[in-house]
């Protein structure tokens, strides 16, 4: 195997992350990490933050994986069906969005542990992160699917297996580095924010919803327009090139940066999570010295 095949593998990853069909979806999954009320430690947040991104990324690259291998020969038929899947996923996030921007909290999964019942916000659960991803690679296939099979399963399809499963880690690796770096920055951003934005009465929550109601309402608009184009002939919509155009800017951005230089990003985040945070020595004023009361003097007799 050659390093230009990895590279190239490498690259369509990280690239898939913000693809033209569901790079809306990249700030919908950030803005999840912004809608737990609560206040984590640095650690806490960042373990949380590589968690949700392994399950994202596991689900991602599973959906693709299943697809390059079992559903590819059918690809034509089943491909007509995942812009209506696009638009139904887009109307969830949309509503998920408006219902928190309005001031309500996302439904969270009870877990039960000793007799406790406990509840988990969507990014700490293993299940909901490796459902969105699942969701992110069925509305990202039209844009990802072409390079997937002719970076990966073409391997597979060779008879080198194992130069298959390499070429298929690294493109899920390359995936999972934009979004475990960004994800990681975001978790470390939010401590910070929810301590500026106390006094706008818990605000940022609201914006989180906010942008997972644009993004959604996005995805839906994209998936809608896919459904025009496929069914109607629509021609060019003013908001899909308006957003191509950024996703443009954010795709040469990501090329720019390179998996060198996320991976140094990411490192580096780490180490600022793993920093304990120094404590200023409160110096205690000094004591007054007390008054002593008068001595009485004794009256001689």
């Amino acid at each position: 195997m050659d390093a230009g095949s990895i590279g190239l593998a490498l690259g369509a990853g990280m690239l898939a992350a913000v693809n033209p069909c569901g790079f809306a979806l990249l700030p919908a999954y950030l803005s999840l990490f912004v809608l737990d009320h609560r206040e984590l430690p640095r650690q806490v947040a960042v373990a949380r933050a590589a968690r949700a991104t392994l399950a994202l990324t596991t689900g991602f690259a599973g959906v693709f994986l299943a697809f390059g291998l079992a559903v590819a020969p059918v690809a034509a038929s089943v491909q007509g069906y995942l812009p209506a899947f696009t638009v139904l996923f887009g109307v969830v996030l949309a509503v998920a969005g408006l219902w928190v921007a309005l001031g309500r909290r996302l439904p969270t999964i009870p877990v039960r542990r000793r007799r406790s019942a406990r509840v988990q916000p969507p990014t700490a659960s293993w299940a909901s992160m490796t459902g969105f991803g699942a969701s992110y690679a069925i509305a990202s296939m039209g844009c990802t699917i072409a390079p997937f099979l002719a970076v990966v399963v073409t391997s597979f399809r060779s008879g080198s297996t194992a130069q298959g499963l390499v070429l298929f880690l690294v493109y899920a690796g390359g995936m999972g580095l934009v979004v475990g770096a960004a994800a990681v920055a975001t978790a470390l951003a939010r401590g910070g924010l929810i301590t500026r934005m106390r006094s706008l009465g818990g605000a940022l929550p609201r914006i989180g919803g906010l942008v997972l109601l644009l993004a959604g309402a996005y995805v839906a608009w994209y998936g809608a327009w896919e459904l025009r184009v496929l069914h109607a002939g629509a021609g060019t919509d003013p908001l899909v090139i308006a957003a191509e155009s950024l996703q443009r800017w954010l795709a040469a951005r990501v090329q720019g940066i390179g998996a060198v230089g996320f991976g140094v990003a990411l490192a580096a985040l780490a180490l600022i999570a793993l920093r304990r945070p120094r404590r200023r020595a409160l110096s205690a004023p000094a004591a007054e010295p007390v008054p002593q009361a008068p001595q009485r003097l004794e009256e001689k007799s």
